[in-house]
Order: structure tokens, then sequence, then C-alpha cells
């Protein structure tokens, strides 16, 4: 009997701003290439619930903040992808939180893509691991570490209103030790704010509103979804997948 193939693990990072539809597509692209593939959520790597840190509004109001880096353990976040790295697996008994919580209806035509599964489930070669991570922090400039582990980076835009409209519409977070919901205003008070500090190097000049810096992001190896695939999933998924299927090929 011939030994087994060695692993190749590639890493897949998604990120962009809380609501983006980051998971909504790490979920669509690992059932499109399941078994070969499986999700990682940087949610899964939150402290616990009173160790969040906590953030004066400018109302005056004390809340936690989860959507700052100081609220996500980086060091067990590291090493996990390092483990996936080198086994092509999750360690054993890891258990996700995010996977309970729900994402509602995904409307997307599945004969549009019917290609793209295609060509990504004959890109893939035996003995191919594809770790799919999904996370708000993934490209922020405070995770460099992080963010130079993978080796296909996709970045999710979505103006700010579509964000706050979405956020505020979410009942809530399953978390490490109960369950959270967004105060009234968080998204204004939290959310946002936290994105653009960490986020806007990204993005021309500085400002969020004039649009990602192409250039910066091919410096950084980061793939910026066109404007036209926000708020469609459908052809969201198609941009992936091909940036995907051309990383595939390439091994």
């Amino acid at each position: 009997m011939s030994p087994p193939k060695p692993t190749t693990t590639i890493l897949v990072a998604i990120s962009g701003p809380s609501c983006s539809g980051k998971t909504t597509l790490a979920r669509l692209l690992r059932d499109a290439l399941t078994p070969h593939a499986f999700i990682l959520h940087e949610d899964d790597f939150y402290l616990p619930d009173s160790q969040i840190p906590l953030v004066r509004t400018a109302d005056g109001r004390e809340l936690a903040d989860w959507d700052c880096l100081e609220s996500i353990n980086v060091r067990a976040l590291e090493d996990m992808l390092a483990h996936i790295r080198t086994t092509g697996s999750l360690k054993s008994g890891f258990d996700s939180q995010e996977d309970q919580n729900e994402l509602g209806t995904v409307d997307i035509d599945e004969a549009a893509i019917a290609d793209v599964k295609k060509r990504l489930k004959g890109a893939v070669k035996d003995g191919v691991r594809i770790a799919i991570v999904d996370g708000f922090l993934l490209f922020a400039e405070g995770m460099r570490g992080v963010r130079d582990k993978f080796d296909v980076r996709l970045l999710l835009t979505a103006e700010y209103m579509v964000i706050k409209r979405r956020r505020e519409a979410r009942k809530g977070y399953v978390t490490l030790d109960g369950f959270w919901e967004d105060p009234e205003g968080y998204v204004d008070a939290v959310v946002w704010p936290n994105y653009v500090k960490d986020h806007k190097f990204l993005y021309k000049g500085g400002d969020i509103d004039r649009g990602v810096d192409e250039e910066k992001c091919r410096e950084l190896g980061i793939f910026s979804a066109p404007v036209e695939v926000r708020e469609n999933m459908t052809k969201c998924f198609i941009w992936a997948g091909n940036v995907l299927i051309d990383r595939l090929k390439a091994l």
C-alpha cells in the first residue's frame, strides 16, 4: 500500500464590516467545496463575556465593546491557524458558538452559480484541504500577524446604511457565557466607528466613503469585491468562487 499523499492546506480569509455577508459567503463556499472545505469563525475567539472591554459612549452610557481588537483572543486564533496549516483540520474537540447564530434566508440564484460550483469542485486536487475563515478584523492593521497567514484574502464592503439596517435587524448573538443583543444606537456608537478606525488604511485617503484603495489592497494581496456584488450574494459568490478557482489551479 502506497503512503497517503501529504495534505496541502489553503487558508482563505473573508473579511469586511459586520453584516457585510462574510458568514453567508463562507457557508456557501464551504457547501460548494464539501468534503474538501471547512469553516472557522473569528467570532469563536471572543474572550469570555466578563472580559469584553467597556467603552463610554457620547451620551454617557458604558457598553461592552464586541467590535474591537481587544475583545478577541488573537493568540488562540493564531494557534488554531497554525494547527490548520499543519494538519488540514480543526483542533480536536473544537466547538463553534458562531454556528449557532442564524443568518436568515439566503437569496441566491442556484442556476446562475451552477457553473462556478462545478469548476470549484473540478479545481480541487487530491490531498487539498480548504479552511475558510470569516471575521470582521482579519485584515485590520492590528492583526497583521493573522492577515499574513492567509493564502487568499477576500474583502467584502458595504455602505454604512446597509450595515446599520442589517445589524439592527438581527435578534442577537450566542456568546461564550450567554446571549448578546445590541442596545439601541450600538451601530453608531460602537460598530461602525471601530470598523472605520481599524480599516481606514485600506480606503482612499483613509476615507471609507471614497471607496477601497485598490493599490493598497494589491500590495497586501487582498481581493476587494467589486461594487456591483454588494447586496447580491449570487454575484458575490461567483466573484469569490472565480478568485478561489484561480488559486486552486495554481497549486
